[in-house]
């Protein structure tokens, strides 16, 4: 099964390019998502609750994410301390999505990697390719305020990502995504036309 793992800064443009390969009929492992959904198992609640507070918790004892993110994106060690709380965890929910993903036969997987930093230190170590997609800082701003998020939430998580330069380093394909949705949607079909062929 071929793994293509998606990177890019908030707001390049991962979700758009992963959609293009969607629409082709290849499954679909957004890890953003599956961060979200063990935020649900209760050790990884209480592990965070341990590291930022019982504030992190809405009234029903779910974890609040805007309410998390404002304490673990204020500095480096903070994030630290929430990666080494979810990322083992989302390691095991990927592994078990990919192995059922073999067992029914997928010819290929489109993975959505947000917090990439390397391919040799993280899951994409097993991908068959790296796609890039990289847009100017002023338009992921502006692109992931408009899809609701606070602005200074948004540039704390830039300053924490890994930069472009470093994308770009480890990256098979890259894609400029500095014109329009419509515009990168065609410029992946294309290449993956291509790369199917």
């Amino acid at each position: 099964m071929k793994k293509l793992f998606v990177i890019g800064g908030m707001g390049a443009g991962k979700s758009s390019a992963t959609q293009a390969l969607v629409d082709q009929g290849l499954d679909h492992i957004d890890l953003d998502q599956v961060g979200h959904d063990i935020l649900k198992w209760e050790i990884v609640k209480e592990d965070l609750i341990d590291a930022f507070g019982e504030d992190i918790l809405d009234e029903d004892g779910e974890v609040v994410r805007r309410a998390l993110a404002a304490k673990a994106f204020i500095s480096p060690a903070e994030t630290r301390k929430l990666n080494r709380i979810t990322m083992p965890r989302i390691e095991e929910a990927y592994t078990e999505m990919i192995e059922e993903l073999e067992a029914k036969g997928s010819d290929a997987v489109v993975v959505e990697y947000s917090a990439f930093k390397n391919r040799e230190s993280s899951l994409a170590y097993s991908a068959d390719v790296v796609i890039a997609v990289l847009a100017p800082i002023d338009a992921r701003i502006a692109r992931a305020i408009a899809s609701g998020f606070d602005e200074d939430d948004v540039r704390n998580r830039i300053a924490i990502q890994i930069t472009d330069a470093d994308r770009l380093q480890a990256a098979d394909v890259v894609f400029d995504n500095d014109s329009t949705k419509e515009e990168l949607y065609n410029k992946v079909l294309t290449w993956w036309n291509n790369y199917n062929a």
